[in-house]
């Protein structure tokens, strides 16, 4: 299994990876939804944040959302035509680099041993962080359709990680075995 500090990067990574993918949009395309039962990209970009946010907060270490507001809006048990109207870029990125900043402090804490239960912790952190990753590149896998099909503009090309592979067409850490 990789090391915490391996995972970060990859962490790291994922987030660039989503970032090519919507930054170069017009703001109209990124909250723009095809539909009433379809998320924008907007949405995707809050959701993979806000799920970041609730799996360290209720796995490793309890402490406040940074934009409570957003939380029923990126939930995905919130009906998509209950999601009500999306906050604008600036506000969507700064929940992301919190939840990104928060992410990366707790895992360091875990890593150098400044929480109880270090080893126990650990374990979970490396499982949580691979999760994590695969769930920012699972969403990564439907703005890209947006942005491809919908939108018609050419994808970036995947992340250079050996520790990355794809399985049904998505984007995946896989640890060793």
């Amino acid at each position: 299994m990789f090391d915490i500090e391996e995972l970060l990067r990859e962490y790291d990574r994922a987030r660039a990876y989503t970032d090519q993918l919507w930054t170069d949009l017009p703001p109209d395309e990124v909250l723009w939804r095809p539909h009433d039962e379809f998320s924008a990209i907007g949405w995707h970009l809050g959701h993979q944040a806000h799920v970041a946010h609730f799996m360290v907060r209720n796995l490793t270490a309890a402490e406040p959302s940074p934009d409570p507001a957003l939380d029923a809006l990126m939930d995905s048990a919130t009906p998509e035509r209950d999601r009500g109207q999306l906050p604008d870029l600036e506000r969507l990125q700064a929940f992301r680099g919190a939840v990104a900043e928060s992410v990366h402090r707790r895992m360091t804490d875990i890593r150098e041993g400044r929480v109880g239960a270090p080893r126990q912790l650990s374990f979970v952190a490396r499982h949580l962080l691979t999760t994590i990753i695969n769930h920012e590149y699972q969403h990564d896998r439907w703005i890209g359709e947006v942005r491809a099909r919908d939108l018609g503009h050419a994808l970036p090309d995947a992340p250079d990680s050996d520790k990355v592979t794809r399985v049904d067409g998505y984007l995946m850490v896989c640890t060793p075995s």
